[in-house]
């Protein structure tokens, strides 16, 4: 069975979008901090049972395949980018973007337990 198109109604978790910036720290050295480029309304699926996603379960990560509705915006993404949840506070890494295949949506896998 194939999985089903996303839709407005399971838009139901509320997440940031943090670009990485170079700051200069007053020193003469720059460190890369997150800033908020955007919010948007998601749908969040958890993948199946590959191998990968069982071993980041066994060290305390979880998988996740995002969708968000395709504007000027989250087409942007990157995969140096962090996804946070609004609700729970969660920090995600982005592994993949996936912003041409769908033109009404933007597929993102992002992983918790990472560093960004």
């Amino acid at each position: 069975m194939a999985a089903s198109k996303p839709t407005a109604g399971r838009l139901q978790h509320r997440v940031a979008f943090d670009e990485r910036q170079t700051v200069d720290d007053g020193a003469g050295n720059e460190r890369g901090v997150f800033q908020e480029k955007f919010k948007r309304w998601a749908e969040f699926r958890h993948r199946g049972g590959s191998e990968t996603v069982v071993a980041a379960r066994l060290e305390g990560q979880n998988i996740l395949g995002v969708y968000v509705r395709s504007d000027a915006q989250s087409r942007q993404i990157g995969s140096d980018w962090q996804m946070r949840d609004l609700r729970t506070g969660t920090v995600y890494a982005i592994n993949i973007v996936d912003a041409v295949s769908d033109r009404y949506w933007v597929y993102i896998q992002v992983r918790s337990g990472v560093a960004p």
